[in-house]
């Protein structure tokens, strides 16, 4: 990667004061994972996302425009006076894609979560999505393998 786009690319957590940027954020997850109509929740649901403690938000922001993001939930422990963090999506428009950004979007939310005292970051990905597993495993994750169960309710 030119190291002159790597200066380009600027990442940021998302505040309240971020309602459009941080719409803009979900509609680019939903439509990286496939989402052929997505929803716009309103300002009013974003800004109490936003000001909701366990959830995080972060936006790669390269040229002025939104390149990606991470959004994230902070799970505090029991068996300990320590949290950590699920990532719950990240994602990066096709035309940004291995040019860093994602790992920077990774070591980003590590020095987030080290910063901010928490013990773990961890993330999910389905076994058949050898993109992802190859990024996570690029990026420094460690690979545990678990079963996932969804209640639908």
């Amino acid at each position: 990667m030119p190291m002159s786009f790597a200066r380009q690319i600027e990442i940021k957590q998302l505040s309240t004061t971020d309602l459009d940027l941080t719409q803009q954020l979900f509609i680019l997850l939903q439509q990286v994972f496939g989402a052929e109509h997505p929803i716009k929740v309103s300002k009013t649901y974003t800004q109490r996302l936003l000001a909701n403690p366990v959830f995080v938000a972060f936006a790669a922001i390269v040229y002025g425009e939104l390149a990606g993001g991470l959004t994230g939930y902070i799970s505090p422990m029991y068996n300990g006076e320590i949290s950590e963090l699920y990532i719950y999506d990240i994602a990066v428009k096709p035309e940004f894609q291995r040019r860093g950004i994602g790992k920077q979007l990774i070591a980003f939310t590590k020095d987030y979560c080290s910063k901010s005292g928490m013990s773990a970051m961890y993330v999910q990905a389905n076994a058949e999505d050898e993109h992802a597993l190859d990024f996570y495993r690029s990026s420094g994750g460690r690979e545990h393998k678990v079963v996932h169960f969804t209640y639908t309710l």
